[in-house]
C-alpha cells in the first residue's frame, strides 16, 4: 500500500481503483515538516548552487515553480498510463477542486468550461454536469452542441464569421 494520501472517491471517472496525489518540491528537503525559516535557508541554498546551471540553461532550476503534483492509479503513475478520459478526469478534478477552494474561502469564480465534454464520455459528461449544475457562474462552450449535457443547456450564444449571436 501506498504511503501517498488518496484522493476522494471519484465524483467524476467510475468508481473503483486507487487515485492518489502527492506534492513532489523540486527541492530536496530532509524532513517534510520543516519550518519556514528552515525552508527559505534551503531554497536560498539550492538558488545559489543552481545560479550559474540557470545562467547557462537560461532558466530556473529550482523553486516551487519547478513543484509538480505525482498522481496515480493503483499503484501506477497517470501519466503513461492512464487513458484519454482518465487524464481528462484527472484535469477536471484538479480544476474542480481549485473552483470549491475558492468557494470555501467565500468567493464564487466564474467557472469555465471551455470544450471539456467533446473529450468525454457520456457518462463522464454526465456526472460532471451534476457537480457543476449548481456553479451560480458557469460558462460552457462548445464545437458540437450535442456534447453539452442537457442539464447545462442554459441561455446559448452562437458564435462564428465574427459575430455573436443569441440562440433560441
Amino acid at each position: 500500500m501506498s504511503d501517498e494520501p488518496q484522493l476522494p472517491p471519484a465524483r467524476l471517472g467510475p468508481a473503483g481503483g486507487g487515485r492518489g496525489i502527492a506534492y513532489r518540491p523540486s527541492l530536496e528537503l530532509p524532513d517534510p515538516t520543516v519550518d519556514r525559516a528552515a525552508l527559505a535557508e534551503a531554497l536560498t541554498a539550492a538558488l545559489v548552487e543552481s545560479r550559474s546551471a540557470e545562467i547557462e540553461r537560461g532558466t530556473t532550476l529550482v523553486g516551487p515553480h519547478r513543484d509538480d503534483l505525482a498522481l496515480t492509479l493503483g499503484p501506477l503513475p497517470a501519466k503513461g498510463y492512464a487513458s484519454h478520459g482518465e487524464s481528462w478526469s484527472y484535469a477536471l478534478a484538479l480544476r474542480l477542486a481549485g473552483y470549491d477552494l475558492l468557494r470555501a474561502d467565500g468567493i464564487e469564480p466564474v467557472l469555465v468550461l471551455d470544450d471539456v465534454f467533446a473529450e468525454l464520455d457520456t457518462g463522464r459528461r454526465e456526472r460532471l454536469a451534476e457537480l457543476v449544475g449548481g456553479a451560480s457562474q458557469l460558462l460552457v462552450t462548445c464545437a458540437v452542441d450535442d456534447d453539452v449535457p442537457a442539464a447545462l443547456r442554459g441561455t446559448r450564444y452562437e458564435v462564428g464569421e465574427g459575430t455573436v449571436r443569441r440562440v433560441g
